[in-house]
């Protein structure tokens, strides 16, 4: 008789605690997703926690988009020089940049609508999972957190949200792009003259083309520290409610609602 291997195990979990990382589903809206795909390739995968997907499209992205000269571009259009916004464009890497741009759009889309209709399935049968890692690297487990503390580190250093909500992968890869980006674009640079008040030097020095990252892998890193802190901290409350329910709840017991005067 053939046998199965981790046949009585779950069909459905809604995480999965390793060293690296908390990696869960949950109810998101399509349309944000999108959105966020939209502003970048890339990041609303990495909303989904498809990670090896959303890096992929992240890293297409800056590499297309400096060579095709699309950032350039947009600053042209901005000034209303649309003639040079159109002579600085490469066509080689711009028809390259369109597929691919849409299908990130369509993708983060379709997913979050499969990853939705998981979830509903994952939290109806409610599977308890490992909610405890310890490794000879790392220790990782559920707790409460604050999200507006991720929300602030992440607002001083994009990446650092995504360290106090134990998210090492995410915070690295993103932690290296800002220190790239910012580095590349001369923004501390441009900063400094700004402060010693040499404006026209502050504005000469900036590269606007790696300029117009910054924004949003900023504010990326600071929603999506805020949103994950909100969902560690709703699956923290799950699992809790879920292991004493099992563990100290009799099935016959009934929660009393009034208690009498004499047993207060």
């Amino acid at each position: 008789m053939q046998t199965y291997q981790n046949a009585d195990r779950a069909r459905r979990y809604k995480a999965y605690i390793s060293p690296l990382g908390t990696t869960q589903i949950h109810l998101r809206n399509p349309f944000v997703i999108a959105w966020w795909s939209a502003a970048f390739p890339g990041f609303g995968h990495l909303l989904l926690c498809k990670y090896l997907r959303g890096y992929v499209l992240v890293l297409w992205e800056i590499i297309i988009n400096v060579n095709a000269n699309i950032n350039l571009a947009m600053i042209y259009s901005f000034n209303r020089e649309f003639e040079m916004a159109k002579m600085i464009l490469e066509p080689r890497w711009v028809l390259l940049y369109i597929p691919v741009y849409i299908y990130g759009i369509w993708d983060s889309y379709r997913t979050t609508v499969d990853t939705n209709k998981v979830f509903i399935l994952a939290d109806r049968e409610n599977a308890r999972f490992i909610n405890f890692q310890i490794t000879a690297l790392e220790i990782n487990y559920l707790d409460k957190r604050k999200p507006w503390i991720a929300v602030m580190w992440s607002f001083f250093m994009p990446g650092a949200g995504q360290l106090y909500i134990h998210r090492i992968v995410t915070a690295f890869f993103i932690m290296i792009w800002v220190v790239t980006i910012v580095y590349l674009s001369h923004f501390l640079e441009g900063i400094h003259l700004l402060v010693l008040g040499n404006l026209t030097q502050a504005n000469e020095v900036l590269n606007m083309e790696w300029l117009l990252f910054i924004p949003s892998v900023y504010f990326f890193a600071m929603y999506d520290s805020y949103v994950n802190t909100v969902e560690n901290n709703k699956l923290f409350d799950n699992e809790q409610r879920t292991f004493l329910q099992q563990r100290y709840q009799k099935p016959k017991f009934d929660l009393p609602h009034t208690l009498n005067k004499r047993d207060r």
